[in-house]
């Protein structure tokens, strides 16, 4: 979704930069700032457009990294009770 928005914006930077609305770059940099522009508009578009797609996988994530968490503290658990019997 993400290189989605970020290949809209590619190409509206393009005709913008295309129709001399936006100026273009020095030296024959086009690419270079077209890419650069598309960056700079893309990233805060993805924080708004993308919210809710981010809100779902961290929920689904954030259960699996707690069930993880509780594996490493039992396993530590098991390692300290094993080191103090020696």
């Amino acid at each position: 979704m993400r290189l989605g928005v970020f290949a809209a914006c590619f190409l509206v930077m393009w005709a913008l930069v295309y129709f001399k609305v936006v100026p273009a770059g020095a030296n024959n940099s086009n690419l270079f700032w077209v890419l650069l522009l598309s960056l700079v508009v893309s990233a805060p578009l993805s924080l708004v457009l993308l919210r809710k797609q981010r809100d779902a996988m961290s929920e689904q994530i954030v259960p699996k990294v707690d069930r993880f968490k509780e594996k490493l503290a039992a396993n530590r658990g098991q390692e300290d009770g094993v080191q103090d019997g020696v």
